[in-house]
């Protein structure tokens, strides 16, 4: 039964500070559903008896069977503290702990101001713990530490209190490690931004050790760490129910020893130990061989315990531990066979993990109406300047910090995912319970029925069915609910201002919105067409209106009505499904920017090839398909030009789960899969140096390049290809998303008029020039282009670079060495009489559907160079000046400059290269032994692969 009514509810949720918004990050199989469970347990929803067994935040079959989580879903749970007078809602969301699904951990950490990281104590930080403590951290979150399983070292690895104490400290330490390793490297990353480049001809390495020691003694890391006197560690065991602080101990044992509590706060951890004989807490216990206090006053409480109950079932002692902890115990658990069970009813009362759990959440996350400046402009700009975002969207920052939820403030709305649910379980379409009018009423109905088919056998007229008599109302509804089987997608979103309320409409603003066009737009004139879906858009239109119709309380399972909802809360949202793909911002006002794009920490990379097994369902499969693009944010389906339908996924769990909703939920058909498709990438590598026999290969003459014309004989260029080195390819690939904003920035500026704008170096608050933070990543990014040529022994071609492919932003270059005058890629390009400057768009056009599809097996190519040596147009002796159009010419120029590039790498050493698998191989250090160095070497003796390698050397 749950501990709070509906109206309760209402009111804590209309106070942000009383509302903690966590999620739960870990490494699969380290224990986040069975703690969800026991949180979950302490509001009455599910039996305490089945946490951790019943796994209720898995709803799906699929969840159920394999034992792992597949999705996030969250809930919204009641907690009060011991002094009873501060309640608090906790919106708790349970993520996925496998690498599959971590497109769900995103969704659910940026609806979430704190977290709760469990790590496995034996299996320590693995690398999905690597990842939670990595997004976390990026994502602003205030986390907090649960070292779960300690029961594994009692009853598994048979530890003495004091090796347990020591394996806690190294398992501490290292996820210390890894928090230090992404402080560190945010701030360098931070200073090196701020510091910018001084100039072009800086070098990277001419920067001193000593400037970035003294950059990370200035940053203030207090906070960073967890540590259990500071009250951000959490030990316990999820599957047997108890968790502890440093806190519950010190409150204990101050009454006990005569400590104070703010003593044992600070001795508890660390090297400290009770002197027997001055009654003192001193100093040096390791010096000294004396038991740690958390050893002498904790662990052994707990392993004397464990080795009563689970280990000699020793009754008469388990009676008397449980008189002295003052617990009661039921006749049931008394009498119950499993120690296990029995060690769970006393540990659960003794010390309850979800009372533990949900005091230190409380006390540490911060509630919403405290998020910080950084964290609000990142959440609004993303990686650009705030400064630039115009003067009415700076101005909701206000909004933001306060969280307030009166009618004038802005209604801002993040949706994080969509997500399916069954139309049959909606709050709507569930049967409601009937009064005790209508009980009555149908007590009535049914009274008078079978008094008038007594009186019929009375009078021998013949019986007609109930439904044939015209003077009673039939029991059933005059209109019958149709069969709805189909499912509908409801948005996971959280309210940051403003109160959101049933049949208000707001502005759906897509991931790509831009306030300021907007804004402009709206000056103009231009209006949004209520009528407008998402389908409907144009091109470079991303704001539709939607209705608000149905609102949902998330609880886990379960959807419960809402007539509105106040900020600083998580909610779902229905009816939008036609107004967002994956994820949007909802807003009451055009000026609100689209929040910065989620968090991504996988990429679909394995691929099948799909169709139905009976052609008459393939507008069924694409439906499906359609839908499951929407719910799924890693699950990319792309039409190929050939007809093939292709699905990309995060991996092989991935791939089964997309398979299974296909053809149970979305198209509900029956599917041919083919066999996973591995993604290639083409590419040149460098001659040899030395033969078969190892003897140096003479240089001979370079051979030229290739000459190619247009069908018409009217266009003739040269182009070539050679690799480019592993570092310039590794630097495209890191700042591809900066490529790709530079060459919007430049397309922008190329469309508007007026005066020529210096170039990209010099710094102006100008709308048409980039903000100073971008300014300062691209003199990065050039410097640090420039140096990895320079490192190679080869020329800095910056000033000749035309563009980047595929897309405009790969790992593939263009360079002009022709006579063909043109500015770098990064400045604005001047307005030229060249009668080929008319046709530069179908030569980057060509390379770029080139790059895209290479000559090989039609895959990207990577790492290659393109050089145009020459180019030529010659006036057609049959043009009179109307013959030949100039788009007819640029298609053909296009057409040659594509295929030329296909054979410029056909000539000139062509590989395929092929993704390398990475994994942690984790076992016990007793199985290891000789032949461990052996083994774990097989699996890559080459240390940790790179992306990329030639299959020639699998």
């Amino acid at each position: 039964m749950r501990l709070i009514n509906s109206d309760k509810l209402a009111e804590l949720q209309s106070d942000p500070n009383r509302i903690r918004n966590i999620c739960i990050l870990a490494h699969v199989d380290h224990g986040k559903t069975t703690m969800a469970d026991s949180l979950v347990a302490s509001n009455g929803i599910i039996s305490s008896k089945l946490a951790g067994k019943i796994r209720y935040m898995d709803s799906r079959i699929d969840e159920q069977q394999r034992g792992i989580t597949m999705k996030s879903s969250s809930i919204a749970l009641y907690h009060t503290t011991d002094n009873k007078d501060s309640e608090f809602i906790v919106n708790l969301i349970d993520s996925p702990g496998h690498v599959d699904f971590a497109s769900e951990v995103s969704t659910a950490v940026r609806l979430c101001d704190g977290a709760i990281v469990v790590v496995d104590v034996i299996e320590g930080v693995c690398p999905q713990t690597r990842s939670a403590l990595s997004i976390a951290y990026i994502e602003g979150l205030k986390p907090v530490l649960v070292l779960n399983k300690i029961d594994r070292l009692i009853t598994e690895v048979k530890l003495s209190p004091l090796d347990a104490y020591v394996h806690l400290m190294q398992v501490l330490e290292q996820v210390n490690a890894v928090m230090g390793e992404l402080f560190a490297s945010d701030i360098m990353d931070r200073d090196e931004r701020e510091e910018g480049e001084k100039s072009q001809d800086n070098n990277l390495n001419e920067r001193n050790l000593a400037d970035w020691q003294s950059a990370l003694e200035e940053a203030d890391d207090s906070n960073l760490y967890f540590s259990p006197e500071r009250g951000n560690v959490l030990f316990g065991s999820a599957m047997d129910g108890w968790g502890f602080g440093i806190k519950e101990f010190a409150k204990i044992f101050s009454t006990k020893l005569g400590f104070s509590e703010r003593v044992l706060l600070k001795t508890l951890w660390g090297d400290f130990y009770l002197n027997s004989k001055t009654k003192r807490i001193m100093k040096g216990a390791q010096e000294k061989a004396k038991k740690p206090l958390f050893v002498q006053l904790i662990l052994d409480n707990i392993w004397a315990l464990y080795e009563t109950v689970v280990v000699r079932k020793d009754k008469e002692k388990m009676m008397s531990i449980v008189d002295k902890l003052q617990i009661k115990l039921t006749i049931r658990d008394l009498r119950h066979t499993d120690s296990r069970t029995q060690l769970q009813a006393i540990c659960s009362q003794w010390l309850p993990l979800a009372r533990a759990c949900l005091d230190m959440t409380c006390e540490n996350v911060p509630s919403p109406n405290k998020l910080t400046k950084e964290k609000i402009e990142r959440l609004m700009s993303g990686n650009n300047d705030f400064s630039a975002l115009p003067q009415e969207t700076q101005s909701l920052k206000n909004a933001f910090l306060k969280c307030d939820s009166s009618a004038d403030a802005p209604v801002i709305v993040f949706i994080s995912k969509m997500f399916p649910v069954d139309r049959k379980t909606l709050p709507e379409n569930k049967a409601k319970p009937l009064t005790q009018e209508e009980l009555t009423q149908r007590r009535e109905i049914a009274r008078q029925r079978h008094a008038a088919l007594l009186e019929q056998q009375r009078s021998g007229v013949s019986m007609h069915p109930p439904e044939q008599n015209e003077n009673l109302e039939p029991l059933r509804d005059s209109n019958p609910v149709e069969e709805l089987s189909e499912d509908v997608l409801v948005a996971f979103a959280r309210v940051y201002s403003g109160t959101l309320r049933k049949r208000s409409q707001v502005y759906v603003l897509g991931p790509k919105h831009n306030p300021r066009t907007a804004l402009e737009r709206q000056q103009n004139g231009e209006e949004v067409d209520k009528s407008t879906l998402l389908k409907d858009l144009k091109a470079g239109r991303h704001v539709t209106i939607a209705t608000v119709d149905q609102l949902y309380l998330l609880m886990g399972r379960d959807l419960e009505p809402l007539d509105s909802i106040t900020a600083g809360n998580v909610v779902g949202i229905g009816s939008l499904e036609d107004h967002v793909l994956n994820t949007a911002t909802l807003s009451s006002t055009i000026a609100c920017p689209s929040f910065a794009e989620l968090t991504s920490l996988t990429d679909p990379i394995l691929r099948v090839a799909l169709e139905p097994k009976q052609p008459n369902d393939l507008q069924k499969l694409i439906k499906g398909l359609k839908l499951l693009n929407q719910a799924d944010a890693c699950a990319v389906v792309h039409i190929q030009e050939t007809g093939e339908i292709v699905l990309n996924t995060a991996g092989e769990v991935h791939l089964e789960k997309c398979l299974e909703d296909l053809k149970l939920r979305y198209a509900k058909v029956e599917i041919n899969v083919s066999e996973p498709i591995v993604p290639l990438r083409e590419t040149v590598v460098p001659p040899p140096k030395v033969d078969m026999v190892n003897e140096v290969i003479e240089r001979k003459e370079q051979q030229s390049s290739l000459e190619m014309w247009t069908a018409n004989r009217q266009c003739c260029f040269e182009i070539d290809a050679k690799p480019l080195p592993d570092a310039v390819t590794k630097v495209l690939e890191k700042h591809s998303d900066l490529i790709k904003l530079i060459d919007q920035h430049v397309e922008k500026l190329g469309k508007e008029t007026g005066e020529e704008l210096p170039d990209i170096a010099k710094i102006s608050l100008e709308p048409s020039v980039l903000p100073e933070r971008t300014q300062k990543a691209v003199e990065g990014f050039l410097a640090e282009l420039k140096l990895a040529f320079e490192d190679n022994g080869e020329k800095t071609p910056l000033e000749k670079i035309w563009c980047f492919g595929p897309r405009k932003c790969g790992p593939n270059i263009l360079l002009n060495e022709t006579d063909y005058e043109k500015r770098p890629f990064w400045e604005r390009q001047i307005k030229s009489t060249d009668p080929r400057a008319a046709y530069e768009s179908s030569i980057v056009n060509g390379f770029q559907l080139a790059t895209l599809a290479g000559p090989l097996c039609e895959e990207p190519m990577m790492g290659v160079c393109f050089v145009l040596k020459k180019w030529e147009i010659h006036e057609s002796s049959s043009s009179d000046g109307s013959g030949q159009s100039q788009g007819h010419l640029g298609g053909q120029l296009m057409s040659a400059c594509k295929e030329a590039c296909r054979r410029a790498l056909s000539l000139r050493r062509p590989r395929l290269v092929t993704p390398m698998y990475s994994c942690s191989v984790l076992v016990n250090s007793d199985v290891l032994g000789d032949r461990a160095g052996s083994v774990l070497g097989a699996v890559d003796g080459r240390g940790v692969p790179p992306l990329w390698r030639e299959t020639r050397q699998r």
